[in-house]
């Protein structure tokens, strides 16, 4: 389990902390249309630790980026559309804009806060300093405030000035949502309960390769889905059509697969499958066996015979990981499949027989559409951070809390 300060444990939070600064760094780089918020999780899973601290009388002085405007000025780029979003998530308090991330101006504002007060300072990335984890921008940031607080899983992938480097200089923690998350990625594979099965779904085999290496060793059973599953297909000797397939990827697929046979981690992959001749909705379509796949077809999802199989699979395990979903779920009846899966780990979770962590954007909106996402232990709203996590990689922002013990 990653070592770090919390806002338990961190001296400088469990003495009187009225009228401390904290500089929060949290994720507000939340979907937008015309001038408002779309979806605000992030920004939900933020309030907690801003509320916590303000009711503790710091003055709280949230950060974030916004998109890239790479280090200058874009107008349509600023956090200032997101106050409304951030104040609906806190119930109505105040926050204060402040419209730079450094200088006098802004030392000035914040130290005007009453105790208890909150502010949002601009966008981050309007300066070069932010991605260039640049010392003297670093430096302009730390004089701000007294304790530093990283609550931004989703960016603990970057060594940027305000994710890692900042807490090289003033005591520091995870917020409550970095906590939760490190935890429940704890739970997932650094100690759980065990059988383990994960989910690994996407396009291509290429791109979740640092995934599947990782994940082999780590868990009992691995569940293919997706196009990547059609590569493994391919590379067992089955005609998958006009399907998507990476076969240049074939020696890699029975690489993974050799290796999944050492270490006695069970590849799951699918006997049945939905096909049809195009990838649009209203097409007609049709369940066959893997060998029975037709070479003017596309495989678009598991059949229900590989899904209730997996559903199986998972009512037998005590941990299940998923990331990605196991066909093509925007358009129906392609996302069935994963409709089944979800729902059996949504009832199984539910029943506390099943401890389940899901990430991934495309995860997320699959199992949202099924409802299930509230049923999980835990979902993360990291994109990034979470796949660099799954691929076994250390993350600068976590690592740069746990370097503050």
């Amino acid at each position: 389990m990653p070592q770090f300060e919390t806002l338990d444990t961190l001296p400088a939070l469990k003495k009187n902390s009225a009228g401390c600064r904290v500089l929060l760094r949290g994720d507000l780089n939340v979907p937008m249309r015309n001038g408002l918020v779309t979806e605000a999780t992030r920004i939900e899973r933020l309030a907690p630790t801003i509320l916590e601290l303000a009711d503790r009388g710091c003055k709280v002085i949230v950060m974030s980026h916004f998109d890239r405007p790479k280090g200058i000025y874009v107008p349509e780029m600023s956090t200032k559309p997101l106050l409304s979003s951030l104040r609906q998530s806190l119930g109505g308090r105040e926050v204060v804009f402040l419209e730079s991330c450094i200088g006098e101006a802004v030392e000035e504002a914040i130290n005007a806060l009453p105790n208890g007060g909150i502010a949002l300072l601009e966008n981050l990335r309007f300066y070069a300093g932010e991605e260039n984890n640049d010392p003297e921008f670093i430096e302009a940031l730390a004089s701000l405030g007294d304790i530093y607080v990283n609550d931004a899983f989703s960016a603990a992938h970057r060594a940027h000035a305000s994710t890692a480097g900042i807490a090289q200089l003033l005591p520091s923690a995870a917020g409550r949502s970095m906590q939760m998350e490190l935890e429940a990625l704890e739970r997932a594979l650094g100690n759980p309960k065990r059988p383990v099965l994960a989910v690994v779904g996407g396009a291509k085999v290429s791109t979740k390769l640092d995934v599947l290496s990782n994940l082999v060793p780590k868990v009992e059973h691995l569940v293919i889905g997706g196009a990547m599953a059609n590569t493994f297909l391919h590379a067992l000797g089955s005609d998958v059509g006009a399907s998507l397939c990476e076969f240049d990827m074939a020696g890699t697929a029975r690489d993974v697969m050799a290796h999944a046979d050492e270490v006695g981690c069970k590849i799951i992959l699918p006997a049945d499958v939905v096909i049809a001749k195009k990838f649009e909705a209203g097409v007609t379509c049709e369940t066959v066996p893997i060998a029975a796949v037709r070479k003017e077809t596309m495989i678009l999802d598991i059949g229900e015979g590989s899904a209730r199989a997996i559903a199986k699979s998972i009512s037998d395990c005590k941990t299940i990981l998923w990331n990605g979903p196991l066909g093509a779920f925007e358009i129906r009846p392609f996302d069935n499949g994963t409709n089944i899966v979800a729902q059996a780990v949504a009832k199984l979770t539910v029943d506390g027989e099943l401890q389940s962590i899901a990430g991934g954007g495309d995860t997320v909106a699959a199992l949202s559409s099924v409802k299930a996402l509230d049923s999980f232990s835990y979902v993360s709203t990291a994109g990034g951070a979470f796949l660099e996590w799954l691929e076994g990689r250390v993350l600068p922002g976590v690592a740069a809390l746990e370097a503050c013990l």
